[in-house]
């Protein structure tokens, strides 16, 4: 069984999710878009919590049981399955043929991924990838709207 102290660090990965996920989901908030703050955080640390989970039964179970077997790959297959049914969600076609919703989507998508990498206890990687998915999301999204004067849509 785990400990408190064993359980206290798997908290480190959903906390940190916690924090970056939500930086994507302020510029979503601040875009007024359908899935905004609180939506990416939830993705977000649910990822890491659900690659968590894998590693503490691991821990848990990998030594007692010979024929028990682990799938962290299955699990990283579960997440990306159920945000891209989130992200379907959010997508949309108006009857003149514009499509909406698509970053949002992705942006989603990189919640999850940040989540599963501070799941995994790769803090550093999560936190620079989050600030590059930033930057795709408001400054080159302000960049691009510009070069296509407001005609694209997020």
């Amino acid at each position: 069984m785990l400990g408190v102290v064993d359980e206290l660090e798997l908290m480190l990965g959903p906390l940190l999710a916690f924090v970056l996920s939500g930086v994507l989901g302020w510029e979503r908030e601040n875009k007024q878009k359908s899935a905004g703050l609180r939506t990416h955080m939830l993705v977000g640390v649910s990822a890491a919590l659900f690659m968590v989970l894998g590693e503490a039964m691991v821990k848990e179970y990998a030594g007692t049981a010979s024929q028990v077997r682990f799938d962290l790959i299955g699990i990283l297959s579960a997440v990306v399955g159920g945000v891209s049914f989130l992200g379907g969600g959010v997508i949309f076609s108006s009857a003149k043929g514009s499509t909406q919703g698509l970053t949002t989507a992705a942006s989603l998508l990189a919640s999850a991924s940040v989540g599963v990498a501070c799941g995994l206890h790769l803090y550093w990687l999560s936190s620079a990838v989050t600030l590059l998915f930033w930057f795709i999301l408001s400054p080159i999204g302000s960049l691009s709207r510009s070069l296509t004067s407001g005609t694209a849509k997020d």
